[in-house]
């Protein structure tokens, strides 16, 4: 009867959990230049979300190769909306 009351009180405390998330932070961030047709988000001024198109994302430099004469053995390039 004790298992019971535990699985029953297991059950009752997961179905009534949900999870979300509060914070107003955004995915993805175009830079823009001009900040008048931009939004503000997370201290940056990003195109319009809704107007991102696939070139936004385009990265030239990515396939040049770099040095890797370090102790991991491999090299990081970043690529941020800064």
């Amino acid at each position: 009867m004790k298992l019971f009351v535990a699985l029953l009180l297991c059950a009752l405390a997961i179905s009534s959990s949900f999870a979300f998330d509060p914070s107003q932070l955004q995915d993805i961030c175009v830079a823009v230049d001009q900040p008048k047709n931009a939004v503000f988000v997370n201290g940056k001024f990003c195109k319009n979300p809704n107007l991102t198109v696939a070139d936004d994302f385009l990265f030239r430099g990515i396939n040049i190769p770099r040095d890797t004469n370090n102790s991991v053995g491999s090299t990081v390039t970043m690529v941020a909306v800064d």
